[in-house]
């Protein structure tokens, strides 16, 4: 029997996305490559419907375009949609700040001044593959204490797709450093309940985040 992808919590259409999305954003599937249902269903030893259905809600994420007598071609993330995604971060991350700090618990806000700390500890090591994964720990609390299931999944999809571009621009230059000043005046506003300050400092690292990833593609 074919070992299948459909273990665990996932069904195995959202599984098949999920590992299908990642290796599109990954950069093992490029734009204008052809995913082929049958290939794809033989990799992963499972049927071609849920590879079907994995596909509709990849073209509805805009991550494939089905274009009659070509097959299924993968469009990736554009530069375009990496500056959209930082633009709407700006406006509802100020948001997130904004109800992360009245509703927050001493537990998360423990563990973002912890995941600061790390940060600054790995940035003085300039791990920056650590300092990247605890800035999305870091980012992931504060959507979590919003206790807005709507805002977390949106905010938490958007890291998804910037992962790699975030990391990128952390490892230019003098961007780490910057970036952990700006972790600590988030944590800061948080630990005072200040609520007008969370959200400036939140909105302000995005900010710079953006300014940053635009030098990148310059």
């Amino acid at each position: 029997m074919k070992k299948g992808v459909g273990q665990g919590g996932y069904s195995l259409r959202e599984k098949i996305f999920h590992r299908l999305r990642e290796d599109i954003i990954n950069g093992k599937y490029k734009a204008g490559d052809s995913l082929v249902e049958l290939k794809l269903a033989e990799e992963m030893g499972v049927s071609r419907t849920p590879i079907r259905e994995a596909i509709r809600q990849l073209e509805l994420e805009g991550l494939v375009s089905c274009i009659p007598n070509k097959g299924v071609i993968v469009e990736g993330v554009s530069r375009q949609d990496i500056e959209d995604i930082y633009a709407i971060r700006e406006s509802l991350e100020g948001l997130a700040a904004r109800w992360a700090i009245e509703r927050i618990s001493k537990e998360q806000l423990k563990e973002l001044e912890d995941i600061c700390e790390l940060m600054e500890f790995y940035t003085e090591k300039e791990d920056l593959d650590h300092v990247g994964e605890l800035n999305s720990r870091f980012h992931e609390i504060i959507f979590e204490s919003t206790q807005s299931g709507p805002l977390k999944q949106v905010l938490s999809d958007f890291q998804f797709y910037i992962e790699n571009t975030r990391l990128a621009s952390l490892k230019t230059p003098g961007r780490a450093r910057q970036s952990l000043k700006e972790h600590k005046a988030i944590v800061e506003a948080f630990k005072n309940r200040d609520v007008d300050a969370g959200e400036l400092a939140l909105v302000e690292h995005i900010r710079n985040s953006r300014k940053n990833v635009e030098r990148l593609g310059r």
